[in-house]
């Protein structure tokens, strides 16, 4: 399993349009295969990073998930919508594979 990480430059003044973007992946990514840990929004501290998380099986079965994504009127609908609106200044992607595996399962520290 790999877990791609994705950071994303936001125009601070287009939050509310990276929030619906972010809604939008939130059914068409699990709808074509990888598992969606979420998109996150700017809070607090910086207001132009935000970032996407989802797992797949390996990049074979990322190559595949990104046709299939491609392909999906909702995924081709919010590709449109981020080049109409401009609210992404710049993205980066990187894939990780968990190292802390296994967890420790047991009492938390009082």
């Amino acid at each position: 399993m790999i877990t791609c990480f994705i950071r994303y430059h936001i125009d601070p003044t287009k939050k509310a349009s990276f929030e619906q973007y972010a809604r939008n992946w939130g059914q068409a990514i699990p709808r074509c295969g990888a598992d969606l840990i979420g998109y996150f929004a700017p809070h607090e501290g910086s207001t132009t990073l935000a970032y996407g998380v989802y797992s797949i099986e390996n990049l074979a079965a990322y190559e595949a998930y990104r046709t299939r994504l491609a392909e999906d009127p909702l995924g081709q609908e919010n590709y449109a919508f981020a080049m109409k609106e401009k609210f992404i200044l710049r993205e980066d992607r990187t894939f990780l594979k968990l190292a802390s595996a296994p967890h420790a399962l047991g009492e938390k520290l009082k």
